[in-house]
């Protein structure tokens, strides 16, 4: 995924003759802190809501302002996880796309990126969650993937999450069944530590006290 594939252009930017009550107008319209100042297709640098708030005149044009603009942006085909570090990094609401020749295109703003962030997590698929905690030398996504097919079952998003100075991970599944006993009884099985599980369903009458069992074996 590219960040020109998801700009919106729902958000108009600003422009010097733009008053500040305009501005501040605009911003809780769309409800972002941050707006690109445009100068016909010339990026000028983003203007935060911050930089107006001590400002008296409101009918004031910002292009008579004397601000100190940041001018973080990223180059249409940057890969959206360039725009999610700018996003958190330098705590953004819209980040600039801009052109190879650094003509503006438009913006990505937060909530666009919160949608996109759960379509990527696949948060509004239905399924079951389970967190892995595994040695980061021994990491193999594609054995997770064999234990969770062999209940005919698919994976479908994963993150991992590292520890400062430690060589242990967590892995976080997203699979497309909410009764993932047996996913649980194969993980086990091959000595994986099963830290949680999430949205577990059961849909089968005595699976979760054969689960239960098992794990008390294991325990003995």
């Amino acid at each position: 995924m590219l960040a020109i594939e998801l700009i919106s252009n729902a958000i108009p930017p600003a422009h010097t003759s733009d008053s500040i009550q305009k501005v501040f107008d605009r911003m809780a319209e769309f409800r972002v802190g941050h707006l690109p100042i445009v100068n016909e297709e010339q990026f000028l640098g983003l203007l935060s809501e911050d930089d107006l708030i001590e400002e008296t005149d409101y009918n004031a044009p910002i292009g008579s302002l004397a601000l100190s603009l940041v001018n973080p942006y990223v180059l249409e085909e940057q890969h959206i996880y360039d725009v999610i570090r700018l996003f958190y990094e330098r705590k953004l609401t819209v980040v600039p796309v801009l052109n190879i020749k650094k003509d503006y295109l438009g913006l990505i703003s937060i909530n666009t990126m919160n949608e996109y962030f759960a379509k990527l997590t696949s948060v509004s698929e239905p399924g079951g969650i389970i967190v892995l905690e595994v040695d980061s030398k021994n990491n193999s996504l594609a054995h997770m993937s064999q234990v969770v097919e062999s209940d005919n079952a698919q994976i479908l998003s994963s993150y991992t999450r590292t520890f400062p100075d430690s060589t242990r991970m967590e892995v976080t599944l997203k699979v497309n069944k909410q009764d993932i006993s047996n996913i649980l009884a194969t993980f086990l099985r091959y000595n994986y530590d099963v830290k949680a599980t999430f949205n577990f369903t059961d849909h089968n009458d005595n699976s979760m006290d054969r689960f239960d069992s098992f794990m008390n074996y294991l325990n003995l």
